[in-house]
């Protein structure tokens, strides 16, 4: 499913997917073009590369804005990415819950609480954010192919080295 501008209907307790260029907003949407968002203060729509700042802040704002005003000119997208995995919770319970936090300040880790986080907990009862995973997915693997390359160039300089050590000293 690409993601789309203005034209998907969300149904109250829908994870609404933002996309902010290298990475994604998330919300869950409580009705009548609302939604409710868990808001570190670079996070806003046409913040381009500051909203980046948000790895920097430990705090966010729980916040109930229209779905519009928080999308701007991304796009966005409906993405109950866990539906497959975990029974989504009652709506009823999803939206008091999502309404319960409204105003309120809550630690922000881009690693272990955020904005993913914060919708897929209200959705399932489970925080969880695949953008995290994935970025950590990609990060042991650029480990691994550093490491291997440094080990590589390790031997083959011990190899050659001893080589031309060798030759120096005939």
């Amino acid at each position: 499913m690409s993601p789309t501008k203005y034209d998907q209907k969300p149904e109250p307790g829908d994870l609404i997917e933002i996309f902010r260029g290298s990475y994604q907003h998330w919300a869950i949407y409580v009705g009548e073009g609302y939604v409710i968002h868990l808001a570190p203060p670079s996070e806003h729509a046409e913040a381009g590369a500051y909203s980046m700042m948000s790895v920097l802040c430990d705090k966010a704002k729980v916040k109930k804005e229209e779905l519009f005003e928080v999308v701007g000119n991304d796009e966005y997208r409906v993405n109950n990415l866990l539906d497959d995995k975990y029974e989504p919770r009652p709506v009823r319970d999803i939206l008091r819950d999502a309404h319960r936090f409204l105003g309120q300040e809550l630690p922000y880790c881009v690693l272990r609480g955020n904005c993913e986080h914060f919708v897929t907990e209200l959705r399932y009862g489970q925080p969880q954010s695949r953008q995290v995973r994935k970025a950590v997915e990609i990060g042991i693997g650029v480990g691994v192919v550093a490491a291997a390359t440094f080990a590589v160039l390790a031997f083959a300089s011990t190899v050659f080295g001893s080589k031309d050590k060798q030759k120096r000293n005939q």
